[in-house]
C-alpha cells in the first residue's frame, strides 16, 4: 500500500506543476495561433494563400489537442501504475516464479514496455490515419503500418534486451561500481548505434539508393568538397510511401556517414533549395554540433547513472510505493518516474542551445552558398508543404522548439534593406 510522506508529496507537487505548465503552454500556443494565424505574413505573400494558412492553423490545433489527450492519458496511466500496487504485484509474481535476477528484471521491464506500447497504439493510429490522412500527408497503408510496428517491436526487443541484460548483470554482480560500468556500456552502445543505424537498421524500413539526378549529385559532392566534408555517399530514400512530409538529413559515423534526401523533397524542391538545406546540415557537422550534443548526452547520462546509484538502496523509495522489501530493478523504474518531471523544467536550457545551433547552421548555409535566397525559398516551401505553425507563442517555443520559428529564421536570413 502506498504511504503518504514527504517524498510522495514532493513528487506529486512537481508532477502536478509539470502537467499544469505543459498543458497551459499548449493552450496558450493554440489561442495565440487562433488569434494571429488567419492573416498571411507579408513575407509569404505569393507562397501561401489564406486557404493554406487556415489549413496550417487547423492542422496545428488538431495535432496539439491529440498530443494533449495522449499526454494526460499517459500521466493518468503513470499514476495508476504507482498508486494501484501494480509494481509490487508484478515483482511479487516474478519472485514466485523464482527466475534469475537478470531474467526477472527483463520480464519486468518488458511487460511494462509492452503494456505502454499497447496503450499508445490508438493515439498512433488516429494520428496517422486520422489527422495526417485528413490533411493529405499520410500515404501509408495499414499493412505497412503493421509491418513497421512489428519490425520496431522486434528490433527494440533485441536491442533493449541486450542493453537491459547488460545493465541488470552489472547491477547484480558489480555491486557498488555498477553505475560506472553501466555508463561505459551505454556510451559505447550509443556510438555503435550511430555507426550501425544507416547501414543495418534504417534499410529494414526503407529503400536507400544513390540519387538518380547526376547533376544534383555532382552539385552536392562539390558542396561537400568545398565544406571539407568527407561522406560515403548521397542517397535518396523512399519516404514518400509513408508520408508527403519533406526532409533531408545527415546520418552515420565515420565510414557510414552519409547524406540522405527524402524523395518527397527531391520531387518538390529546386536544386538550389536542396543544396541550401544540405548546406545547413553540413553546417551542423562543421560547427561540431553533433559532437557537442553527444558530449552533453554522455556527461548527462553519467550524472544520471551516479544519481541512480545513490538512490537505489534508499529504503524510503520502496516503502513509499508499497514494496515490502527493496527490489533493485523496480527501484530503477521508480527513480526514473520520480525524477522525470524535473527535466521538463530544464528543457528551456537545452532547447535554447539547440536553437542557437540551428542559427549557426543557417549562417553556414548562407556563407558557403554566398546567398541566403535559396534557404529562404526552401524554408517558405517547407512551411507550406509541412503545414508548419507560423505563429507559435514565445513561451511555447522556449520549452518545445529545437529550431527557431520559421518566420524568425526567414526574417533573419532575408537581406537587410539599405
Amino acid at each position: 500500500m502506498v504511504q503518504f510522506n514527504a517524498l510522495l508529496a514532493a513528487f506529486l507537487i512537481v508532477f502536478l506543476l509539470r502537467v499544469l505548465l505543459r498543458e497551459g503552454l499548449t493552450l496558450l500556443n493554440i489561442r495565440h495561433l487562433q488569434r494571429h494565424g488567419r492573416r498571411v505574413p507579408e513575407m509569404l505573400h505569393g507562397e501561401i494563400d489564406e486557404g493554406t494558412l487556415s489549413r496550417m492553423t487547423d492542422y496545428t490545433v488538431e495535432s496539439s489537442r491529440l498530443a494533449t489527450l495522449e499526454e494526460i492519458a499517459g500521466d493518468l496511466l503513470t499514476l495508476a501504475v504507482l498508486f494501484c500496487g501494480v509494481l509490487p504485484w508484478l515483482t511479487g509474481a516474478l519472485a514466485g516464479m523464482q527466475l534469475p535476477f537478470v531474467l526477472s528484471g527483463l520480464v519486468f521491464f518488458g511487460t511494462l514496455a509492452l503494456a505502454g506500447g499497447m496503450f499508445g497504439l490508438p493515439f498512433d493510429l488516429y494520428r496517422i490515419f486520422g489527422i495526417e490522412k485528413h490533411y493529405g500527408f499520410t500515404t501509408m497503408t495499414f499493412r505497412l503500418w503493421l509491418a513497421d510496428l512489428l519490425k520496431n517491436f522486434a528490433i527494440s526487443t533485441i536491442l533493449m534486451g541486450l542493453l537491459g541484460g547488460a545493465f541488470l548483470s552489472l547491477l547484480h554482480y558489480a555491486e557498488k561500481s555498477w553505475w560506472i560500468w553501466s555508463w561505459l556500456v551505454f556510451a559505447s552502445f550509443q556510438l555503435l548505434m550511430l555507426w550501425l543505424y544507416p547501414v543495418v537498421i534504417a534499410p529494414l524500413f526503407n529503400r536507400y539508393e544513390p540519387i538518380q539526378d547526376t547533376d544534383l549529385k555532382e552539385a552536392v559532392m562539390d558542396l561537400a568538397i568545398r565544406a571539407g566534408l568527407e561522406i560515403s555517399g548521397i542517397y535518396q530514400v523512399d519516404e514518400g510511401k509513408r508520408s508527403r512530409h519533406t526532409n533531408a538529413y545527415f546520418t552515420g559515423l565515420g565510414k557510414t556517414r552519409r547524406i540522405v534526401l527524402y524523395d518527397t523533397l527531391l520531387a518538390s524542391s529546386t536544386q538550389q533549395e536542396i543544396l541550401s538545406v544540405l548546406a545547413h546540415e553540413i553546417g551542423h557537422w562543421k560547427k561540431r554540433h553533433i559532437l557537442k550534443q553527444l558530449i552533453f548526452m554522455e556527461t548527462a547520462s553519467l550524472g544520471m547513472f551516479y544519481l541512480f546509484s545513490l538512490l537505489l538502496d534508499w529504503p524510503l523509495l520502496y516503502a513509499t510505493f508499497g514494496f515490502p522489501q527493496p527490489v533493485t530493478y523496480a527501484g530503477l523504474l521508480l527513480i526514473g518516474i520520480l525524477t522525470g518531471p524535473l527535466f521538463f523544467f530544464l528543457s528551456p536550457l537545452a532547447a535554447a542551445v539547440l536553437r542557437r545551433f540551428e542559427r549557426e547552421a543557417d549562417d553556414f548555409s548562407r556563407a558557403i552558398l554566398g546567398t541566403s535566397a535559396p534557404m529562404v525559398s526552401a524554408l517558405k516551401r517547407l512551411a507550406r508543404d509541412n503545414l508548419s505553425n507560423l505563429f507559435p507563442h514565445p513561451l511555447y517555443v522556449a520549452f518545445h522548439y529545437s529550431h527557431p520559428p520559421l518566420l524568425e529564421r526567414i526574417t533573419r536570413l532575408m537581406p537587410r534593406q539599405p
